[in-house]
């Protein structure tokens, strides 16, 4: 065996390379902050606010999905047994099964009581995925890259507008389109990530998200533009318990609405675990599906215990890996590691929540287009000269804009197609599947007639 091969095998590839301390704590944080800018603790507050949740238990709901994405998130990335996919992928709340937990928690009279519901249907399809994650493994090669790279592509450009949002000041009373300030809050950020990566190389051009949005939050408490109150007022320590809002309740019809979420969810993680083994140089195999899946599947479990809502591998993430070029799982393990700390100390998670939306509006608009980019470099390597593809990107971007742009349109159809509709990534991923199918499995041969 020559020298050089035994030290390739004796050197870890990047993905299980194991960083120092310092620069795992970092990496780790950089990457919890892509985690608050992709919207996922918003998820909570949505939730909250169309169901009636009071105050206190909005906390108790966003230390819980703190927690319970820290503990997903380990399971992934690192694994135990056949479960985690053991890549660099951080695990966030859908968004996908928004609409569908107001629906169902409403419909089983609101508040906390209902959610007594959401979380019965959470558990039981948790459980239904684990269990049939190899079913999922089975039919990844109904996922190709025409699929993989369209999805993505789809999941970046969908983004964009929350992060446009955000950059205007975020929801509500607070946006402000106008505002020459939060335009010059976004457009700094964006520029100090841009000027960074060009600028600078090693560990500055590695952490240049991270330092935007810290040098953004510092100019904007010296000018008064947000401020740290909400630390001090925050307890120092809270810890999420299992079954918070009461027991479970199963609802045949929750638990049929709920599994819908989680196909598409499935979807989403499918083409997550086909983005990043591209972006570590690793060719995906059906088994990686079915370990993603099994994870999937326990955490939505365990998130359905602790007061959660369900997961998938979240494509903010996938963008900041491809932006930084650090592909170490064990980036992606601090990170999760650091999501648990902050469910179990909301002082903690208080002081990022201090970050001004324009800012994370700013950091935003580099990792959802970067999310995008993902797909279009995945997409480079599909023949579209076979006018088939060219017909399944151009059908499955379409309508998924068209829903994006006009996200009202779910009002022109039945209830039950409604959350076909409600997102612009849902439609778009289906439509994907279904015309890849159309155009390259069901595409039966024409019987000839044989000669009496």
């Amino acid at each position: 065996m020559s020298a050089d091969t035994q030290r390739d095998r004796a050197t870890p590839d990047a993905v299980d390379a194991r960083l120092p301390i310092s620069k795992l704590g970092i990496y780790g944080f950089q990457h919890v902050l892509a985690f608050f800018a992709g919207g996922a603790i918003i998820i909570p507050i949505i939730v909250a606010s169309a169901i009636g949740l009071s105050d206190d238990e909005l906390v108790h709901l966003i230390n819980a999905a703190l927690l319970t994405c820290g503990v997903a998130t380990l399971l992934q990335s690192v694994g135990i047994w056949k479960i985690g996919v053991r890549l660099p992928l951080l695990q966030g709340i859908a968004f996908a099964g928004v609409a569908p937990m107001i629906a169902i928690a409403m419909a089983a009279g609101g508040g906390a009581h209902g959610l007594r519901t959401v979380y019965g249907a959470i558990i039981v399809c948790g459980i239904a995925t684990f269990a049939l994650a190899p079913l999922f493994g089975k039919m990844a090669r109904y996922f190709p890259p025409v699929v993989t790279g369209t999805v993505l592509t789809i999941i970046g450009l969908a983004l964009l507008p929350e992060a446009a949002n955000a950059a205007v000041g975020g929801s509500g009373d607070a946006m402000d389109p106008s505002s020459t300030k939060n335009l010059l809050y976004a457009l700094g950020t964006l520029a100090f990530i841009v000027l960074a990566r060009r600028l600078f190389k090693g560990f500055i051009a590695t952490v240049a998200v991270l330092l935007a949005m810290v040098l953004g939050t510092v100019v904007a408490a010296l000018i008064g533009d947000t401020d740290f109150q909400a630390v001090g007022d925050a307890a120092v320590f809270g810890m999420a318990v299992p079954f918070q809002f009461g027991a479970p309740i199963f609802s045949p019809s929750a638990i049929l609405t709920m599994m819908l979420v989680i196909v598409i969810t499935a979807i989403e993680t499918t083409g997550a675990v086909f983005a990043v083994s591209g972006i570590v140089e690793r060719k995906p195999k059906a088994e990686d599906i079915t370990r993603a899946m099994r994870a999937d599947g326990l955490s939505v479990a365990f998130g359905g215990v602790f007061n959660s809502f369900p997961y998938t591998c979240f494509a903010e993430n996938v963008g900041l890996v491809r932006l930084t070029g650090v592909k170490s799982r064990w980036v992606i393990a601090a990170a999760g590691v650091i999501m648990i700390l902050l469910g179990m100390f909301p002082k903690l998670a208080a002081l990022v929540l201090a970050i001004p939306s324009p800012v994370l509006g700013g950091a935003s608009l580099a990792m959802f287009a970067m999310v995008a980019v993902v797909g279009i470099e995945i997409l480079g390597g599909v023949d579209f000269k076979d006018h088939r593809n060219s017909m399944i990107v151009a059908g499955s971007l379409g309508i998924a804009m068209y829903v994006t742009a006009q996200p009202d349109v779910k009002e022109a159809v039945p209830t039950w197609m409604a959350d076909l509709l409600g997102s612009g990534i849902t439609i778009g991923a289906l439509t994907a599947i279904v015309l890849n199918l159309a155009f390259h499995h069901w595409t039966g041969r024409r019987k000839t007639s044989i000669p009496a």
